[in-house]
């Protein structure tokens, strides 16, 4: 253990809170986040709590989900918050909180849940405060890079979306600029090759395809072949369109609950995507589901086809050719983001335990950031 470094219990570290119902029909338009389980999901014009803070998901899915903010913020009853910090850095708490296992802690409760006073007993190895600054900078760089990249795809996307929706005139079938590709495949048959499974949890996770071997898999699952849109067809009012990536390296397979969709007459993935995901078409698909179960609603296949999207064809060759170029850059951020993503983590567990200090860390930030 490095010298300053102490053995103690969560209690000596922060106090925590159980956050505060905020019902949507009461929240008023401001710009203060609204934390809850899975993180921000929605805001608020009056803040409960002062920033910087840390929430921790205490409830199913969602346990030892952690969400860091630098400003004031609600938390909602969902959630545990950090109350007080005891002089330690908030930044670090965020790390240092989201490398447990929380699941091991369960209180025991039929629905899987966190009890504040139950894990005040977890143990910590907790460095000096200028130990903890210095870790969440390292921690923090690969952060902040990684927002700003998700920014600038955002901002892509929603120019692309908009350009297409603005340049276009008329709605046109489905069926007219794609069609369906339904090929199935039994995973089980591929035997221990590795695949690419584009997956709903894959797309809500980061939209990358998990690497997994083939017999993991244990339904039949749609080929997806290069040049290919996902749209999913369960819940669609969770707008999911994925241009999905297929580089040939490893079969390319999807979950059957999205619409393996490929361009038609010269048009490109691009233009199915940015038509596919023009709120127009996400309305028409919402209001084409089957099923009664709100969790478990689906649009059928004949019917998905049939809904009417902006006519990619009579966009201007420049704003194709510029929405292209923009998709292209969206692909290599979101390639640089996932590697910052995997070498924040294993600097992370590192960096926590002391095994790997702050000097020689910050030298692989400055090369990797």
């Amino acid at each position: 253990m490095p010298e300053a470094w102490n053995h103690c219990s969560l209690a000596d570290v922060v106090t925590l809170q159980r956050g505060l119902d905020l019902p949507e029909y009461g929240r008023r338009r401001g710009n203060v986040p609204v934390l809850g389980s899975f993180g921000v999901t929605g805001w608020h014009d009056e803040a409960a709590v002062v920033g910087p803070g840390v929430t921790i998901g205490r409830s199913g899915g969602s346990i030892g989900v952690t969400t860091y903010t630098a400003s004031r913020y609600w938390p909602l009853n969902t959630t545990l918050f950090v109350r007080d910090f005891h002089g330690n850095d908030p930044r670090f708490v965020y790390y240092l909180l989201g490398s447990y296992d929380f699941a091991a802690y369960d209180s025991g409760s039929a629905q899987p849940s966190l009890n504040r006073n139950f894990i005040a007993r977890m143990p910590v190895l907790l460095p000096p405060l200028s130990e903890q600054c210095a870790i969440a900078e390292v921690l923090g760089a690969f952060d902040d890079k990684i927002e700003v990249n998700e920014r600038a795809t955002s901002i892509a996307k929603t120019w692309v979306v908009a350009a297409y929706s603005s340049a276009g005139e008329g709605l046109v079938p489905l069926s007219a600029i794609a069609r369906s590709r339904h090929t199935t495949v039994d995973p089980s048959s591929l035997g221990e090759t590795l695949v690419d499974h584009f997956s709903l949890p894959a797309f809500d996770a980061g939209q990358r395809p998990e690497r997994t071997e083939a017999t993991s898999i244990k339904s039949n699952k749609l080929q997806v072949p290069p040049s290919s849109v996902l749209m999913s067809r369960l819940n669609p009012r969770i707008q999911r369109v994925w241009r999905a990536q297929v580089d040939g390296e490893v079969p390319a397979l999807s979950s059957t609950e999205f619409l393996v969709l490929q361009p038609v007459d010269g048009l490109t993935a691009t233009d199915i995507w940015a038509v596919c995901s023009d709120a127009v078409v996400s309305a028409e698909m919402a209001a084409r589901v089957t099923g009664t179960s709100g969790s478990h609603q689906r649009v059928r296949p004949q019917d998905a086809m049939s809904v009417e999207a902006p006519d990619p064809r009579v966009v201007p060759s420049q704003v194709r050719q510029c929405a292209e170029a923009m998709l292209t850059l969206v692909d290599s951020l979101d390639v640089e983001a996932a590697l910052l993503a995997q070498l924040r983590d294993v600097l992370l567990p590192r960096l926590l335990s002391g095994e790997l200090r702050v000097r020689d860390a910050a030298a692989i930030v400055e090369e990797a950031v």
